[in-house]
């Protein structure tokens, strides 16, 4: 006779991988394992400088972040729902035309050249812009990880942007932030499985509360004001459900291939 327990692991696989099937589902038709803020407050106006929102017909669709004056950092499934993107750099309020902002035209997308094969391990994009951005006081470049680096477990991080401020509701027009505590690896692994790859991803406690949500793959994870991850994927349909802890691409793994980049 079987071994009970090998059924509950086989159904278990079975629930992850139709959960995954799911989010990629959600991926072709509203821009993939989005991401926006839940439980969080409005920031200061124009405190994040280096903060982009990435739009399609004038509607937002997710975050990324200014790394030079004429190249922005974001989620590579950011591009799967549109064949086109534009920038805009220097906002609060995204349904205003602030005074602030620069919209600019994307040159060129970048994904890195794994994405395709394994899109949820190398989901991140460099997008050339059209012309450089103008720096002053409402725009401003973000600076990178020095190195491939450990992060530790239960640091306390923030991350920032315009998207859903509850399940299922609608994008914050308003920049608004949350705080989060970084989980243990090993317990992003139990949960995730093969899908969770430990050299290139961290993840954060799912409290219920506080999460990011729809709307803001693609914004940067800050810890200690340094900038570690970028919002990448969290459970399908229900950004706050506790079991699964929320996942963000670790940039330091990237460091080569975004200098790289660059200097081509």
């Amino acid at each position: 006779m079987a071994n009970p327990s090998h059924f509950e692991d086989l159904t278990q696989s079975y629930i992850m991988v139709l959960s995954i099937c799911l989010l990629l589902s959600i991926f072709s038709l509203s821009g993939g394992f989005e991401s926006g803020i839940v439980g969080g407050h409005e920031v200061k106006p124009h405190s994040k400088p280096y903060m982009a929102s990435l739009q399609y017909r004038r509607q937002h669709i997710c975050g990324g972040m200014l790394i030079r004056n004429d190249y922005v950092l974001t989620s590579a499934h950011c591009l799967n729902n549109t064949d086109t993107l534009e920038v805009v750099l220097g906002a609060h309020n995204i349904s205003q035309n602030e005074d602030s902002q620069q919209i600019i035209q994307v040159e060129k997308y970048i994904k890195h050249p794994k994405y395709e094969n394994e899109p949820l391990s190398y989901d991140i994009m460099l997008l050339k812009l059209k012309t450089k951005a103008v720096r002053n006081e409402f725009v401003s470049v973000i600076k990178l990880p020095k190195n491939n680096e450990n992060i530790s477990a239960h640091v306390q991080c923030s991350i920032a942007g315009w998207g859903m401020t509850k399940p299922g509701g609608r994008v914050s027009n308003i920049l608004r932030e949350v705080s989060l505590k970084l989980e243990l690896t090993f317990k992003c692994k139990n949960k995730w499985k093969y899908h969770f790859k430990t050299e290139k991803m961290i993840c954060s406690v799912s409290d219920g509360k506080r999460a990011f949500c729809q709307g803001d793959s693609g914004s940067p994870l800050l810890c200690d004001s340094e900038l570690k991850g970028m919002a990448a994927y969290t459970y399908h349909n229900d950004c706050t459900f506790k079991e699964y802890p929320q996942v963000y691409i670790k940039i330091s793994a990237f460091l080569p291939w975004i200098k790289k980049t660059l200097s081509d």
